[in-house]
């Protein structure tokens, strides 16, 4: 579910593109680093939460200085640029904001599967085509992810086999390997099997479910 109307998408990925310009270009902060910032900053968070100040009450470039504020960058920034054109940097962060918009997954979680590097290599091919083009080079990433499930990354840590869990939380054990090699989507797993396996790896349901 999207955070807020797409009646300000428009003016989110306009405000993220232009803070994304502002730190690179004007600050000459690498772009995945300032992802880095932004997220940890937690005005990440509040973006995802559609808070009206961050999304639109604010320009991209004042959404910048008080993201490098937060993170320890007490200096005099450079002055914002007159006009913003649709450069690399920018079109990342635009692209990035629809893409949050879209998927409704955290930043960190994107940032998973594309790195804002990634995302520079994309521009070439796909600023010129539509956020559809886009969307699909990330659920790609998606599919194609090497690293390990949650459930995966959950059973490795009880120190269980497949077999054990599978055992221990009456789920057939094909249908678990399916869930951890992304085969099968474990969000759309029966209730009953997602509650034995949080039961019997001491987790949460939702600690299981791939956004």
């Amino acid at each position: 579910m999207n955070a807020y109307s797409e009646h300000y998408l428009d003016g989110a990925m306009d405000n993220l593109g232009e803070a994304f310009d502002y730190a690179a270009d004007c600050c000459d902060i690498d772009l995945d680093l300032f992802l880095s910032m932004f997220i940890v900053s937690g005005f990440a968070a509040r973006f995802e939460a559609g808070e009206p100040k961050v999304v639109a009450g604010i320009s991209g470039t004042e959404l910048a200085i008080e993201v490098l504020y937060e993170s320890g960058m007490h200096l005099d920034f450079p002055p914002a640029k007159t006009e913003y054109s649709f450069s690399p940097e920018y079109w990342c962060g635009w692209i990035l904001a629809y893409c949050q918009w879209k998927t409704a997954r955290p930043f960190a979680n994107i940032r998973r599967y594309m790195n804002m590097h990634d995302l520079l290599a994309l521009y070439g091919p796909l600023h010129e085509a539509g956020e559809d083009r886009f969307m699909d080079a990330f659920y790609d990433r998606v599919r194609t992810a090497d690293f390990p499930t949650r459930l995966q990354e959950q059973r490795k840590i009880s120190g269980l086999t497949q077999r054990e869990l599978a055992d221990a939380a009456g789920v057939n054990l094909r249908t678990l390997q399916q869930y951890e090699n992304r085969s099968k989507d474990i969000n759309k797993a029966a209730g009953a099997s997602l509650h034995n396996l949080a039961r019997v790896l001491g987790v949460r349901m939702e600690d299981l479910l791939e956004y």
